[in-house]
């Protein structure tokens, strides 16, 4: 179950709200800590959740490349893997295709990349790089044709 309620301001200019996800909800905007590789570094989930953190933001392009997402399914999905019962974000792995430079091919289709740990291609296209195993909400990657 997926839902958001506007809790607070209209259609035009600031407002708040919730979220409601499997794993629970999370108030809008809300502060998201990065778990690049799954993990926020130097903090234990426990500790993330004593400090009221509702939701984490883990990276789908590195977890693509390292484990992989068939090592973190193998493992019990992401939420097992790093070891939080909460709402996880995915990214789209959208900042790596503006940032690795020439590693990457941008088509109408979608981005062709090369790993920035061995060279080898890989084709943003397929779902699974956009959810590694477990993640309910997903940023991805598009145009909004602003010049």
């Amino acid at each position: 179950m997926f839902e958001f309620a506007l809790t607070a301001g209209g259609a035009v200019g600031p407002r708040a709200g919730t979220v409601s996800t499997p794993h629970g909800g999370f108030a809008t905007p809300a502060f998201m800590p990065v778990g690049t590789q799954a993990t926020v570094k130097g903090v234990l989930p426990a500790s993330l959740r004593a400090a009221g953190v509702e939701i984490l933001l883990a990276n789908a392009y590195h977890l693509y490349l390292r484990p992989g997402h068939e090592t973190v399914a193998h493992l019990g999905g992401l939420h097992r893997f790093m070891g939080w019962d909460g709402p996880i974000l995915t990214d789209s792995g959208g900042f790596q295709v503006y940032s690795l430079g020439g590693l990457q091919e941008v088509t109408d289709e979608g981005v062709v990349f090369r790993s920035r740990l061995d060279g080898s291609r890989h084709d943003q296209r397929i779902p699974r790089f956009y959810a590694v195993e477990g993640g309910e909400v997903h940023a991805l990657v598009g145009e909004n044709g602003a010049g």
